[in-house]
C-alpha cells in the first residue's frame, strides 16, 4: 500500500494546547506536515496523542528566536497560536504575558518576514473591550479593558507593521471558545461550570449574569485558520465568532438543564477587567473567508454530558 501524498508542511505554535490541538489533528486529517512548537508551559502532549505518529514535535519556547528560526524557515506556513490566555492572571504576571504574548508573537512575524512564510494567528475578541455597539464589526474601537487583551492589541499594532513591509499575516480574533480538552487557565466559563456541575456543585456566575457572550465551538475555530490560511488572501484582521449571544445566567440553566442535577446558579461579586457584552459581527470573515461557524451552542454542550 503506497503511503499518502503529503502537502504543504506547516507549524503550529502552541500545538500541544487547547485550539492549537485541534488544530494539529484537523491538519493531519488533511494529510498535511505538521511540526508542533510547544513549551509544555500550559499545552500537554497528551492532547496530540492520537497524531503523534504524524507529527514532528519540537519543545521549544517563541521567545527562543534562533530554534524558532532554524524550524520555521523551511516551511509553508505558520499557525500562532501558542499564547499566555487567563485575564485575570494577566493582572498579576504583566511582564510575563508582554514576554510571551508580544515579544514571542513578534519573533513569529520577524522570521516569516525574512522567509516569506504566510501567518495566521490568534487574536482576540478582548481587543474591543466593552464595545460601543453589538454586533462588533472588525473596524469597531479597539479599547481593551484588561492586560491580557493590552497585549493581544500589541501583536495587532506589530501585525500591521509587518503587514505595511510586506508580511502575510492575518489575525483571526477569537470570541468565546469552548470545547473538550479546555482548560481553566484558558479562562473559559464553560469549562469551569462543567467543572463544578461533575462534582454536583452550583456553578458560580459572577456578577448578575447579565453578561453576554458569543460562544463559538473549537472545531469551527480550527476550521476558520485553515480557511485562512488557504485563502488568497494575504492579510487582515477577521472576527471568528457565531454572531449570536448567551447571557451567563442562561449560559448556566442551560447547563444545570443537561446536567439535570437539581442545582441553582451561585452568584459572586463580579470580575475586574470583565467584558460585559461580546458578540462578533462575521459578515467580512464569511464574505472575505469563505466561513461560518457549523456548531450551535446547544449541540457542542452536549458533547460535555452525560457527565
Amino acid at each position: 500500500m503506497t503511503e499518502p501524498t503529503r502537502f504543504v508542511k506547516f507549524v503550529v505554535t502552541g500545538g500541544a494546547g487547547f485550539v492549537g490541538s485541534y488544530l494539529v489533528k484537523r491538519l493531519v486529517k488533511e494529510n498535511h506536515d505538521v511540526i508542533v512548537i510547544d513549551s509544555l508551559y500550559r499545552g500537554k502532549l497528551e492532547n496530540i496523542s492520537q497524531a503523534s505518529k504524524d507529527i514532528e514535535f519540537q519543545k521549544i519556547d517563541i521567545r527562543d528566536f534562533n530554534s524558532m528560526k532554524n524550524i520555521i524557515k523551511n516551511t509553508d506556513g505558520v499557525f500562532h497560536e501558542a499564547a499566555l490566555t487567563d485575564v485575570q492572571e494577566s493582572f498579576t504576571k504583566q511582564e510575563e504575558y508582554v514576554d510571551v504574548n508580544v515579544r514571542g508573537t513578534e519573533n513569529v512575524f520577524k522570521i516569516a518576514k525574512e522567509f516569506g512564510i504566510k501567518v495566521v494567528y490568534a487574536s482576540s475578541s478582548s481587543i474591543y473591550g466593552n464595545p460601543e455597539r453589538t454586533p462588533i464589526a472588525e473596524d469597531s474601537k479597539r479599547a481593551p479593558i484588561n492586560p491580557y487583551g493590552d497585549t493581544k492589541l500589541e501583536d495587532e499594532f506589530l501585525a500591521e507593521k509587518y503587514i505595511r513591509d510586506g508580511t502575510s499575516i492575518i489575525g483571526l480574533r477569537y470570541f468565546n471558545i469552548y470545547g473538550i480538552g479546555q482548560t481553566g487557565s484558558y479562562a473559559g466559563v464553560i469549562t469551569k461550570f462543567i467543572n463544578n456541575l461533575k462534582d454536583k456543585k452550583q456553578p458560580i456566575i459572577f456578577g448578575d449574569g447579565q453578561q453576554k457572550r458569543d460562544f463559538i465551538f473549537v472545531e469551527d475555530i480550527a476550521r476558520a485558520n485553515i480557511a485562512a490560511m488557504k485563502s488568497d488572501i494575504k492579510n487582515g484582521f477577521f472576527n471568528v465568532g457565531t454572531g449570536i449571544t448567551t447571557s451567563i445566567k442562561q449560559l448556566a440553566e442551560q447547563m444545570i438543564a443537561l446536567s439535570g442535577l437539581k442545582l441553582e446558579p451561585k452568584y459572586e461579586k463580579p470580575l475586574v477587567g470583565d467584558v460585559f457584552t461580546s458578540q462578533a459581527d462575521t459578515s467580512m470573515t464569511k464574505k472575505i473567508l469563505s466561513w461560518e461557524y457549523q456548531i450551535k451552542l446547544n449541540d457542542g454542550l452536549k458533547i460535555f454530558f452525560p457527565l
